[in-house]
C-alpha cells in the first residue's frame, strides 16, 4: 500500500483546549469536552479502514484542515489519536507530520488525511 487517504467531515476539536473538569468521588478529573466527544463519534463513523490497510511500520502523516471559523487552534492531536487502531496501531508510529490550516469553510469543515509508510534513505 502506498498511501491511505481519508476525508473526514466536521470541524476537528482541539485536544489541548477540549478538556472540562468534572468531579468523581469528590476529586476533580479532566475529561474530553462535549465538542471533542461529538467529533470523536463522527470521526469513527466516517473512518472505515480495512484491517489489511492498517500500517504496522512508521508513517508520515499529512493533514489538511478546513475549519468553520478562524477561532479554533490548528491542532491535529485528537485526529492522530483517533487514527490509532484504524490507520495504524499506535500514534507513536507517526515519525513525521505535515499539518496545514487550509482556510475557513463554514459549510463544509473537514480534514483530509494522507498516511504513507516512512521511507528512510
Amino acid at each position: 500500500m502506498q498511501t491511505l487517504s481519508l476525508k473526514i467531515f466536521g470541524e476537528p476539536a482541539s485536544k489541548a483546549n477540549s478538556r472540562r473538569m468534572v468531579y468523581s468521588g469528590g476529586k476533580p478529573m479532566f475529561i474530553k469536552s462535549q465538542k471533542a466527544l461529538n467529533y470523536s463519534t463522527m470521526f469513527k463513523q466516517q473512518c472505515v479502514v480495512a484491517p489489511t490497510q492498517q500500517f504496522t511500520t512508521d508513517v508520515v502523516v499529512t493533514i489538511r484542515i478546513w475549519y468553520a471559523s478562524r477561532k479554533p487552534d490548528l491542532d491535529e492531536s485528537l485526529i492522530l489519536d483517533l487514527l490509532q487502531g484504524v490507520a495504524y496501531e499506535n500514534d507513536r508510529q507517526v515519525k513525521e507530520k505535515h499539518i496545514y490550516w487550509m482556510g475557513v469553510d463554514k459549510v463544509n469543515p473537514r480534514c483530509e488525511i494522507d498516511i504513507n509508510k516512512l521511507t528512510v534513505t
